[in-house]
């Protein structure tokens, strides 16, 4: 029975560093290449630590109005998303049953529809329509309203489930006994709706968010003048990146996790603070056995040790140093490879000496047809057998010789 125990733990614990291997494994590589002086995303070979790459990225033009074009692309969609959003959801909680699930389909609809297809279609509509109000609504062709209401198609409906999951433990009862007792259906609204509602729309509002600032596939269909941060590094890609990108996402990590950490703080003090959990001793109320709260402080640490090494620290002479290294690794390498020629041919030289003769003078792939002395010879040959030089020996023998047609004419005279 131990061993059952023993064996499914081990198991267990196997399965889990697979799994988060799995998923942080590629933010902590591309983490890392972030402080790597290699000009390309890298880990190995390692050069130097160094925060060059942060600062490149603050300098980086496209990089920066990316990022500025997501923010108001994000606001915009949220504004819209969730105002959509939690409208739908109110009629799917207060239509008629009958036409609850028809209702919902069609909510539901543009999430299964692909985004290639939302950006197309809104490019397409808007475009129509701003032909045909002319140049009155010559707004309705700027890329950031075509990404904002291209992107809210789809958004809205996460939005709405959300609140739906909401409203499903909301009682009706309060919003009747407020009419009852004389207040109009906006004041319910705001006073007993809105306060239920408001986790939900601190959900679907960082919800929207992130599925807006993450987007592509509709984005890059209506972005005209107005790239994303998504468009602009994807567009960098083809031609070559460069380790700035690892540091945006160590940045875009580092912030989110901030963010979810105090999240869990503020949480924790809610539920202390209404006695739902009860302070320990020796330490703050909010603090006390709250894991959140210790990676809180120790992140924070991290990143005030790395702001203050950042201005102390400098790679300069680093990679004087790799580079002097890399120098003498080279010139190691060259003068190795060198040796191994020169001994190579070493080697097969004797061989050559013995299993093959030393070519003659003038050989040739056309043997010695073109050798220098061949025409001396033959007027050599020539002139000392009749007084006259002879031609060359030729591979067509003595047919093209000048005297032959001379023989022919006085045979045929005699």
């Amino acid at each position: 029975m131990r061993s059952n125990i023993l064996f499914g733990r081990v198991a267990l614990a196997v399965y889990l560093v697979i799994f988060f291997g799995y998923l942080l494994g590629p933010l902590l590589v591309m983490g890392l290449t972030a402080f790597n002086s290699a000009p390309f995303p890298s880990i190995t070979p390692w050069q130097c630590y160094t925060y060059e790459w942060f600062g490149a990225l603050f300098q980086d033009e496209r990089i920066l109005n990316g990022i500025k074009h997501s923010f108001i692309v994000g606001i915009g969609t949220v504004i819209l998303s969730v105002s959509i959003g939690l409208a739908a959801s109110l009629v799917l909680t207060q239509v008629w049953p009958r036409w609850r699930s028809t209702y919902y389909t069609i909510i539901i609809a543009p999430i299964l529809i692909p985004g290639v297809v939302l950006g197309i279609s809104t490019l397409v509509f808007w475009r129509r329509v701003s032909e045909v109000f002319g140049e009155n609504a010559a707004f309705l062709n700027n890329g950031l309203f075509l990404t904002i209401i291209g992107q809210s198609t789809f958004i809205a409906s996460y939005c709405m489930l959300v609140f739906v999951a909401r409203l499903q433990r909301f009682d009706t009862g309060l919003t009747e006994a407020a009419l009852d007792l004389g207040a109009t259906h906006t004041q319910a609204f705001r006073k007993i709706m809105l306060p239920f509602m408001r986790p939900a729309i601190a959900s679907a509002a960082v919800l929207a968010f992130l599925a807006s600032f993450e987007n592509y596939n509709t984005t890059t269909f209506t972005f005209g003048a107005y790239p994303t941060l998504t468009i602009e590094l994807s567009q960098m890609v083809r031609y070559g990146i460069n380790p700035s990108i690892s540091a945006l996402a160590v940045i875009i990590v580092a912030l989110t996790v901030f963010a979810a950490l105090a999240a869990e703080v503020y949480r924790r003090r809610s539920k202390i603070k209404s006695g739902d959990i009860k302070p320990g001793k020796g330490l703050p109320a909010w603090m006390f056995g709250n894991v959140a709260t210790i990676l809180l402080v120790a992140l924070s640490f991290v990143v005030i040790a790395m702001v203050y090494s950042a201005q102390a620290y400098s790679p300069a002479q680093c990679k004087i140093d790799y580079k002097a290294e890399r120098q003498i690794e080279n010139q190691t390498r060259i003068e190795a490879l060198q040796k191994a020629r020169r001994e190579a041919r070493q080697n097969a030289a004797p061989l050559e000496s013995i299993t093959s003769e030393p070519p003659s003078q003038g050989a040739g792939a056309f043997g010695s047809v073109f050798a220098p002395t061949n025409l001396e010879d033959a007027a050599g040959t020539g002139s000392e057998e009749s007084g006259t030089p002879e031609a060359p020996a030729s591979p067509f023998g003595s047919v093209f010789a000048p005297n032959n047609l001379e023989d022919a004419v006085g045979a045929g005279k005699n």
